[in-house]
């Protein structure tokens, strides 16, 4: 039996996470940690048997964990995921992995370092409709991915206005850092896990005034990324924008085939020719009416911990997701395209 030791109890561990982890026959959380005492007071009535802590740090010093699962403000992940590994503990984080490169590069050694596993959530990556358009890209039938698209832009949605959410010391950015990494990696996923090379960004904060709470975050980001081996991706994400709805979407152009992913209203097409005629393909795949995905990429992490499959999520995926967000927030400070090392 895996021991697990919660950090962070709020609505994304509550909802996501621990209804996973309940699922998993072979791990059992013991312990659970948060800085506010009347959620630790809730966590009781939900796990009587686990031990309670207000101190990550003591957790972790006193439990013998087999799992930390990280699911606090963007500024703690790395914190106490190094924290956590150098104890010699398997981690799973919430994304983003940290908020910015070197301490994600952190992460990465001190994983290396302990040999234990290291993975950030990335829910989206086991979606039915990904699977299809995985499998349906490595069969050659969209033929080479040149260019892609995607974006989460909403129309109002600013998240815990004048919580840490907004509070770029926490946060480390707004619908960027989190909307971004969410359908960036994706992309970056389905096409091939291609390294980036030069990124360039807009970011603009329009919606502040509204508030009278802390808001130093941007509400829109715009941006262009080059890779490794000559594709490119467009990207778009906001919190609040004068847009007729909110979209999510993932797109590809293929030299067969082209398609599209809109999550928001549950659409999945191909665009393709055949006998000289345009055609779009609409596979019939539903993305709801299964597991979580939170639930499976959560048992895909307790299968990597086991042994019984290899990871298809790296650290190194990690840092370089990071360094694309980071150089995208310094390329609209600066003004210019920023390369990347």
């Amino acid at each position: 039996m895996l021991r697990v030791g919660i950090i962070g109890a709020g609505k994304m561990c509550q909802n996501g996470h621990l209804p996973a982890f309940d699922k998993i026959e072979d791990c059992e959380i013991v312990a659970i940690c948060d800085i506010n005492p009347a959620r630790l007071e809730q966590m009781k009535e939900r796990y009587p048997s686990a031990t309670l802590y207000e101190d990550f740090h003591a957790m972790i010093d006193s439990e013998n964990l087999d799992i930390v699962d990280i699911c606090t403000p963007n500024k703690i992940h790395s914190v106490a995921a190094i924290y956590a590994l150098e104890h010699g503990i398997n981690v799973l984080t919430e994304k983003p992995d940290a908020i910015n490169a070197s301490e994600a590069q952190k992460m990465k050694d001190a994983a290396e370092k302990s040999g234990k596993v290291l993975m950030a959530i990335r829910n989206n990556r086991y979606r039915p409709t990904t699977k299809f358009l995985q499998k349906f890209i490595a069969d050659g039938k969209m033929g080479e991915i040149y260019a892609g698209r995607c974006g989460w832009i909403r129309r109002r949605g600013i998240p815990g206005w004048g919580g840490w959410f907004t509070d770029k010391e926490q946060s480390g950015g707004g619908p960027l850092i989190d909307l971004g990494v969410h359908l960036i990696d994706l992309a970056m996923y389905l096409m091939g896990n291609p390294k980036p090379v030069t990124v360039s960004g807009s970011t603009y904060s329009k919606f502040a005034h509204t508030s009278y709470s802390k808001t130093d975050v941007e509400d829109l980001a715009m941006g262009f990324i080059r890779f490794d081996n000559g594709a490119c991706l467009q990207i778009e994400f906001s919190w609040a924008s004068n847009i007729p709805g909110d979209q999510m979407f993932v797109e590809f152009r293929g030299e067969k085939a082209g398609s599209r992913m809109s999550g928001l209203d549950r659409k999945f097409e191909i665009f393709t020719e055949e006998y000289g005629s345009c055609m779009n393909i609409n596979p019939m795949i539903d993305d709801y009416n299964c597991p979580p995905h939170h639930e499976q990429n959560i048992r895909h992490f307790v299968d990597v911990v086991n042994g019984k499959c290899e990871p298809d999520f790296t650290p190194e995926q990690g840092v370089n997701m990071v360094k694309i967000l980071e150089a995208l927030y310094k390329s609209a400070e600066l003004g210019h395209e920023i390369t990347l090392d």
